[in-house]
């Protein structure tokens, strides 16, 4: 009975370190909306939708820039005033994914859609 219980342990075990645990670390609005492929994209985005988040340390106008792309296509940035935390997981190398947490077809692009970002673990 004893190996038994050894055994299930062992499954147990290696099945939960198969799988990731995603930490939600930021839930923001998506900067720069109006500026990229987010209004010709808008019918195909739907909620739960991955986003790629890629650094971008030589951006002139934000050196914690993180672009925001949906299918290879850019729909903006992490804001500004939020990202210095990502950027710096981003730079130690920490796996970070993106999702679409909300979509709205509100007339200010800054509430039109809402990114959850997570750290895998």
């Amino acid at each position: 009975m004893r190996s038994v219980w050894i055994s299930l342990l062992l499954v147990f075990s290696l099945s939960v370190q198969a799988q990731s645990i995603k930490l939600l670390v930021q839930s923001s609005p998506l900067a720069g909306f109006q500026y990229h492929a987010g209004a010709e994209l808008w019918e195909s985005l739907q909620l739960g939708d991955g986003l790629t988040l890629v650094r971008e340390p030589d951006n002139p106008h934000d050196a914690r820039a993180i672009r925001v792309e949906w299918q290879g296509r850019q729909l903006g940035y992490l804001p500004r005033v939020e990202n210095a935390a990502v950027a710096a997981a981003m730079d130690r190398g920490e796996r970070v994914e993106g999702r679409i947490a909300a979509l709205d077809k509100h007339k200010n692009p800054w509430r039109r859609l809402r990114i959850d970002v997570f750290v895998v673990l």
